[in-house]
């Protein structure tokens, strides 16, 4: 008698939930992409007759957002050889976060480091990160604080350091953005949660601005809505 043996299927990251991954999916990318809270998305939702607590969407962010950035790594595109780098504070139970930022000439967020500290450990710790796997860049941008010099003369001694005041204008904007997008948080719990959503949005900021071989036929509007269709298939 012939044996039969059986090939493990891999199971997907929706698996186990009450909801399908299409509302799953929605439910992550409208937090991710607008100025909602968790109780905003649970009445949109509502709307559309799924009825969902808002802790649950909390929970989906936490748990998907990884995944969706994850899935996407492989179809980023590479980034540009000048580097804008800055950190920018945010509370968290009422004590100051530092979150280190950085963005290339044509706007893709290249990395986010959430730090208790700000100095040259944690500016060491960002520019590791930042630089795994990417060609070095010929040229960065930060602004004078001390830890960066040193930094960039051990990790990156090729690249020009530019300090000129108004250059890192292009990095300072993008915090707006991103602060923007913390405010209807109404003060943010812990670090994880700030960690997330920081990261979330540096994800949609680039998809939307076309850095990602992802939704390439889709109009400009479309074009998230589609890339999280196709995300939610390979997770």
């Amino acid at each position: 008698m012939r044996s039969t043996r059986r090939v493990a299927v891999p199971s997907s990251e929706f698996a186990g939930f009450r909801f399908p991954p299409e509302v799953i999916t929605l439910a992550v990318r409208w937090y991710l992409r607008f100025g909602l809270s968790y109780r905003d998305v649970e009445e949109l939702l509502a709307e559309r007759g799924v009825e969902v607590d808002h802790t649950t969407v909390f929970r989906w962010v936490v748990r998907f957002t990884p995944l969706f950035v994850e899935a996407a790594r492989p179809c980023r595109h590479t980034p540009g050889d000048r580097g804008f780098v800055d950190e920018t504070y945010v509370k968290v139970r009422g004590r100051w976060r530092y979150l280190y930022r950085a963005v290339d000439q044509f706007g893709q967020v290249i990395d986010v480091l959430l730090s208790p500290t700000r100095d040259k450990k944690a500016a060491r710790r960002f520019f590791t990160r930042a630089l795994a796997g990417a060609t070095a860049p010929a040229e960065v941008t930060t602004d004078r604080a001390a830890a960066y010099p040193r930094v960039l003369d051990e990790l990156l001694p090729a690249a020009q350091h530019v300090t000129v005041p108004y250059a890192n204008n292009r990095v300072e904007a993008d915090h707006g953005r991103l602060k923007a997008r913390l405010r209807p948080m109404r003060g943010i719990k812990t670090d994880r949660s700030l960690r997330i959503v920081a990261t979330g949005h540096a994800f949609i900021q680039n998809l939307r601005r076309g850095h990602y071989e992802l939704a390439t036929d889709a109009t400009t509007l479309d074009r998230v809505a589609v890339a999280f269709t196709e995300l939610a298939l390979a997770i």
